[in-house]
């Protein structure tokens, strides 16, 4: 039997770690790794048009899957585009592992062509980076990066010089079993005595929800229905708790809509539930504030904290449920209700007026006519920007559903990335690209990596031949709108020019048959709609509070009208209400 050589090695660990595909682009530094996968039946090798798709689409791979995902990227420029979506993996705690191949060892430090420094260039953007010097080093160094990614949820780099990756494997290394999943942390007796005591003593208690109540849901309506607390989310939580949530008040932040903010601030006793909520602004500073996080080294650096718990979020309430009294006042509960749902009648009025008449057509039109034809366990996945605004508002959630972007990062052109590594995860689930015009063009190119793995994912393109979130912070800051115009090609043409399904929409009546033609083909599909750039309301004086960007008082202008979905749950929560 031939001796493996390192690369080779570094392939079955791949498998043995769970690894199903490896996203890159082909580099004379990468042909042993390469080879090494083409070679082994388990890996396949997924060859995109540039290497931040690679990094994105691993990332959304494992936002949907929870496992290790994988990328890499040849020496020098090659790597180096991996890293904006690495950013974004690592900071939607995604568990990639990079590989990064490098020049050859005897070169490095000289100045050799496309020599760059990978094992120092990703360090910010990573829980563990480090370059393979020597094939001795094999396979304890990527047994330990596995380790990092899945452990702490995150990005791990290695570096491997080409030469070494050709080299043959150490004889006899020892492989130790290999963590592949995260274990369930409680939080130790002491903070939960101190925690129970304060929600005792609490009259109104306010639940406020991050990505971190995924997999909660059951526990935190459990928890909520007992000490009557209104439930709001920041946007990573809206896909975990906004559904069959009788105690929904909607969303705080620049794109928050309903009695959240209110909510958060009126109580006697916040609890911030798995969220590294970054908008301080919106978060009160004159109530007490309990954090519960998986991660300690998120607890009190947003607000300051009268209690700190690490601990996931489903476990402490499996802890703490139990444990608390149970509130017969409503009062709080209901008034936040009422206020909810008085805040989304106000706001749902201003889109619904002959909209599905308006030329060019409304984006909030576009989302809401999207939310309803798609299918119930569709995976979107969402460009930064407007598009941000209107997932946002009109995706409902419903357990099923996944709704994914770049929401800590805030990277652009990430839609289109992310969904080639949702759609390898299951072919005939079906993946949606929310894709403004600004971010779709800026990693266009990938649209051919669907054309050449058949990929059935259906990009609907959100067209306003502007950068409209940028320009909508100009505005915010009291500046005229400047470099934000696109001028744009018809996308659907250019999809057919790919050799794949292309449609172009300019008038309302024809939306919804254009989405539904596209959802019945089978391949790659594009919808090119043609939507109004100045959707936005703007009111008619710009505050000084919003010149700082995303301070409180601009988010009033972000969603002045639209709401989609949510009025109904909230006329139905509210119905709910007992009354006296």
């Amino acid at each position: 039997m031939a001796k493996q050589n390192v690369a080779e090695q570094f392939v079955d660990i791949l498998v043995r770690a769970g690894v199903k595909r490896l996203y890159g682009v082909v580099g004379d530094s990468l042909n042993p790794v390469v080879d090494a996968v083409r070679r082994n039946a388990a890996l396949d090798w997924v060859h995109v048009r540039h290497e931040e798709t690679a990094a994105f689409a691993a990332g959304a791979e494992a936002q949907i899957t929870g496992k290790l995902t994988a990328c890499a990227g040849s020496s020098g420029p090659g790597n180096l585009h991996l890293i904006n979506g690495l950013y974004d993996a690592h900071r939607s705690m995604a568990p990639v592992i990079a590989l990064a191949s490098h020049i050859p060892s005897s070169e490095i430090g000289l100045g050799y062509f496309q020599e760059t420094h990978p094992d120092q260039l990703f360090r910010e953007c990573s829980h563990y980076s480090e370059l393979i010097s020597s094939p001795k080093q094999m396979p304890r160094l990527l047994q330990t990066a596995i380790q990092h990614a899945v452990g702490q949820s995150g990005v791990s780099v290695v570096a491997l010089p080409g030469d070494i990756a050709a080299e043959p494997a150490p004889e006899k290394a020892a492989e130790t079993a290999l963590v592949t999943s995260r274990p369930s942390v409680r939080p130790g007796d002491a903070e939960l005595d101190k925690l129970v005591d304060m929600i005792d003593r609490a009259e109104k208690v306010t639940l406020f929800c991050g990505s971190g109540t995924a997999g909660a849901h059951a526990e935190v309506m459990e928890f909520a229905g007992k000490i009557k607390s209104p439930v709001g989310h920041a946007l990573r939580g809206k896909e975990w708790i906004q559904y069959d949530n009788p105690y929904d008040v909607g969303m705080s932040g620049l794109l928050g809509y309903g009695a959240a903010y209110e909510a958060t601030h009126e109580c006697d006793l916040l609890i911030l539930l798995g969220t590294d909520f970054p908008y301080n602004a919106f978060l009160p500073d004159d109530v007490k504030i309990v954090q519960v996080d998986v991660r300690p080294e998120h607890l009190g650096r947003r607000s300051k904290l009268d209690l700190a718990v690490w601990g996931d979020v489903r476990e402490t309430l499996r802890c703490l449920t139990p444990r608390v009294r149970t509130k017969d006042n409503r009062r709080f509960l209901d008034r936040m209700l009422k206020k909810h749902a008085d805040a989304l009648e106000g706001v749902v009025k201003a889109y619904t007026r002959k909209v599905d008449k308006h030329v060019p057509i409304h984006p909030e039109y576009v989302a809401s006519v999207l939310d309803e034809l798609a299918d119930d366990d569709a995976v979107f996945t969402v460009d930064t920007g407007m598009c941000n605004v209107w997932a946002a508002r009109y995706i409902s959630p419903n357990g099923r559903r996944r709704v994914i972007g770049s929401f800590s990062h805030g990277s652009m052109a990430n839609a289109l990335p992310m969904a080639i590594g949702a759609q390898f995860t299951d072919r005939s689930r079906q993946v949606v690209s929310m894709s403004g015009d600004g971010g779709f063009s800026m990693l266009m190119g990938d649209f051919l990596t669907l054309v050449q793995y058949d990929l059935p994912v259906k990009v609907v393109l959100f067209n306003n031949s502007s950068l409209g979130m940028v320009e909508l912070e100009m505005l915010v800051a009291g500046l005229p709108s400047y470099g934000t115009t696109n001028r744009n090609p018809d996308f659907a043409a250019v999809a057919r020019a790919c050799g794949a399904h292309g449609v172009r929409v300019e008038k309302p009546k024809d939306l919804a048959g254009a989405l539904k033609d596209a959802f019945r083909h089978k391949g790659p599909a594009l919808v090119d709609i043609v939507t109004d750039p100045n959707a936005l309301s703007i009111p008619p004086k710009i505050s000084a509070e919003m010149v700082t960007g995303f301070a409180l008082s601009a988010s009033k202008i972000v969603l002045d009208g639209g709401v989609g979905r949510m009025l109904q749950m909230a006329r139905s929560n509210l119905r709910n209400v007992p009354r006296p």
